[in-house]
């Protein structure tokens, strides 16, 4: 390495704020000290590597490429630093899971409250967040692990699958018949149900939601038509919207399953049904993990 490792954390820092002077807070340095750091480490490199606005800074081409691999090291740094201290000294062990609202209190909560039974001494922070945000974090170094939908085969993680959730459409039996009178369409006795979304309200959850995109996905495919649209942000929501009889709901049939069997809720018959997806937890594949995510992952391959 023919740079001093200080100069390229100045260039990290400035990277990531995306401005000298929040750089210059953080590294407690003056402003000018910054900006001539990263002016000789372009010098030396013969590389441009960002280009200074009255905004901020942005990254060259090149800039991106040295920030991306600076990134990779200092975090490097930062697990190598945590396992010494791990090692150094007694302290409570610390576990931080990212995972969505609806898999948090469907699947992550019974895991947790016999986890905590047998390790109480574990301490335990649940980030609540998006599918994309957990994977970011987890790839950030934020989170130890995430609990997820099955992330694509190119994903930099280990993903241990714990079951499979299915989407299906529900509404309330009243909702139904007050269509039939309103419109005179009995779900009973079409041919194809798709026919029924064509004058009903369907409710899904928000586009960000990477289960509504998969949903998206279903619902192109088969050429589904909605008269109207709700957007939710929560599958609990979508869920109460579902039972207090405003329209036709996609949920998770896992999470309704009480509420099919009183009746509460009926599952609308689709021609083709929405394919299984998997959920499991996500962590990283090599890097040093802290005692408190391998008692985890011991837990889980006892407890499943």
């Amino acid at each position: 390495m023919t740079q001093n490792l200080s100069s390229y954390y100045v260039f990290y820092i400035a990277a990531k704020t995306g401005n000298i002077s929040a750089a210059s807070k953080e590294l407690y340095i003056s402003q000018p000290a910054v900006s001539k750091s990263i002016t000789k480490l372009e010098a030396n490199l013969n590389t441009k590597l960002l280009i200074r606005s009255s905004r901020g800074v942005t990254l060259t081409r090149e800039g991106e490429i040295l920030y991306e691999r600076l990134k990779e090291a200092f975090h490097s740094i930062e697990l190598g630093e945590e396992q010494l201290r791990f090692e150094n000294k007694m302290e409570v062990e610390h576990l931080t899971i990212g995972v969505s609202t609806t898999l948090c209190k469907y699947v992550l909560l019974p895991y947790l409250k016999e986890f905590v039974r047998r390790k109480p001494h574990v301490r335990i922070s649940i980030a609540c967040q998006p599918t994309y945000q957990t994977l970011q974090a987890l790839e950030d170094g934020t989170i130890d692990i995430g609990l997820v939908g099955e992330p694509d085969a190119s994903s930099p993680f280990i993903f241990s699958r714990i079951h499979s959730i299915e989407d299906i459409f529900v509404t309330t039996q009243s909702y139904l018949d007050n269509l039939m009178i309103r419109t005179g369409i009995d779900y009973h006795s079409i041919s194809d149900t798709r026919e029924l979304f064509k004058v009903t309200t369907l409710m899904l959850m928000d586009k960000e939601n990477l289960s509504r995109r998969y949903v998206d996905q279903y619902i192109t495919a088969n050429e589904i038509q909605a008269e109207n649209l709700i957007e939710v942000s929560t599958m609990d929501l979508l869920i109460e919207f579902a039972t207090i009889g405003i329209g036709i709901a996609c949920v998770i049939k896992n999470f309704v399953e009480q509420e099919l069997k009183d009746g509460t809720l009926v599952e609308i018959p689709m021609p083709f049904s929405i394919p299984k997806r998997n959920i499991g937890l996500v962590y990283p594949k090599k890097q040093f993990r802290n005692p408190a995510l391998e008692s985890f992952l011991e837990f889980y391959k006892d407890y499943v």
